[in-house]
């Protein structure tokens, strides 16, 4: 079996694509395998790590401000957007796939789009709970519209053929156990705290942290792991004014990088993050309570309906950005701690709401497409 993937600009459009080329891979080790992206992509250097094969197209996506620099980039995308048709067909030809699986981001557009065209079944998945606009432009023209959790059904004419296969989670993420990793961390009995805004930070985040980790340092009932981001160089200044003391307070770790998440993890008692779809999906995993943060800065607030799926299943507590306050962030941080019931009960919620055998159901759809090909195309 030939099959081409396709997605890029954010981890959370290429790991799900790179997890299911993995499993495809276990599954069918004869299977051929070709990623397309965004010429100068994330994609790139993440493609080339996992050791798939690559093409590139130039594509680019549509500025919603308008100012005269993004009116420039707004035409060059429309340039872009014929350019890119034509060197997604050249590719598709030269690979002639049996399936086309797209996940989301502006470069599957294009691509899914020609290949539709030639006849190539194709389907895609969508991570968010919110579909984003490739996603819901392409839905007509796909086999099957593969989705993370069922609140997303909702934004799809009711022609468009959907099912609820999750996001695939990280093997390693799954592997990891609760009592090896705490002790491997060097963590006592006290409950952890692990908080994070993704690999770049999160300056509002950081803000708040900076405050409870200062207000837990006082207390000592806590233990913390916090991950603050390369580019936020301010946030261990605001600790020190919040009279923080790193020597005093061997309880708290600060990274600038968490690079062994899944044993943190793992290990961690309570979450509080973003609400990017594949951080969720880890979450509930391994079950973990958490307090969501949703980014207001990402295409149509798809954070904030990716943080409601939880809410509204009790599992998890959200702030919005417009409400976080170090105080607001430790009072929740310490209700939720000192109940126990609440505890669990968030943290079994979202255990309920993983789909663990993502890989194989998405595995299991592809495979259908694939069929169906073939019996379009037998005599």
């Amino acid at each position: 079996m030939k099959v081409l993937f396709t997605g890029g600009g954010t981890a959370g459009h290429i790991n799900p694509a790179l997890a299911v080329a993995g499993y495809l891979r276990q599954k069918e080790p004869d299977a051929e395998i070709l990623y397309v992206g965004n010429r100068g992509g994330m994609e790139e250097r993440l493609v080339a790590k996992a050791g798939y094969p690559m093409s590139t197209i130039t594509i680019s996506g549509f500025q919603r401000k308008l100012t005269p620099q993004n009116l420039v980039r707004n035409a060059q995308t429309v340039v872009r957007m014929f350019t890119a048709s034509g060197e997604s067909r050249k590719i598709i030809k030269e690979f002639a796939p049996d399936v086309c699986v797209g996940t989301g981001g502006y470069v599957s557009g294009p691509v899914i789009r020609e290949a539709a065209r030639m006849g190539i079944p194709c389907v895609i998945h969508e991570s968010n709970a919110y579909p984003g606009v490739t996603t819901r432009m392409l839905a007509k023209s796909v086999k099957t519209v593969m989705l993370a959790v069922p609140d997303a059904k909702k934004y799809f004419d009711p022609s468009v053929n959907c099912t609820v296969t999750g996001n695939p989670v990280r093997g390693e993420v799954l592997a990891a156990q609760r009592e090896e990793s705490r002790k491997a961390l060097g963590l006592d009995d006290r409950p952890l705290v692990l908080s994070f805004g993704g690999s770049l930070g999160a300056s509002a985040l950081n803000r708040a942290a900076a405050y409870m980790l200062a207000q837990s340092a006082k207390r000592g009932a806590y233990q913390h792991i916090h991950g603050y981001g390369q580019h936020d160089e301010r946030f261990l200044d605001e600790l020190r004014e919040f009279g923080f003391d790193q020597g005093k307070a061997p309880q708290v770790r600060l990274l600038e990088y968490i690079d062994n998440m899944p044993q943190c993890l793992s290990a961690a008692d309570l979450v509080i993050g973003r609400a990017g779809a594949m951080t969720l999906t880890e979450i509930e995993a391994k079950a973990k309570a958490s307090i969501l943060i949703p980014s207001p800065n990402v295409a149509e607030n798809h954070q904030f309906h990716n943080a409601m799926a939880l809410v509204r299943r009790g599992a998890a507590e959200i702030i919005e950005e417009k409400d976080l306050t170090g105080e607001a962030l430790w009072a929740k941080v310490e209700k939720i701690l000192s109940d126990p019931d609440r505890l669990r009960s968030l943290g079994e919620n979202a255990g309920k709401m993983e789909v663990l055998d993502a890989s194989e159901r998405i595995y299991r759809t592809i495979k259908a497409a694939q069929q169906q090909r073939s019996v379009a195309s037998s005599p």
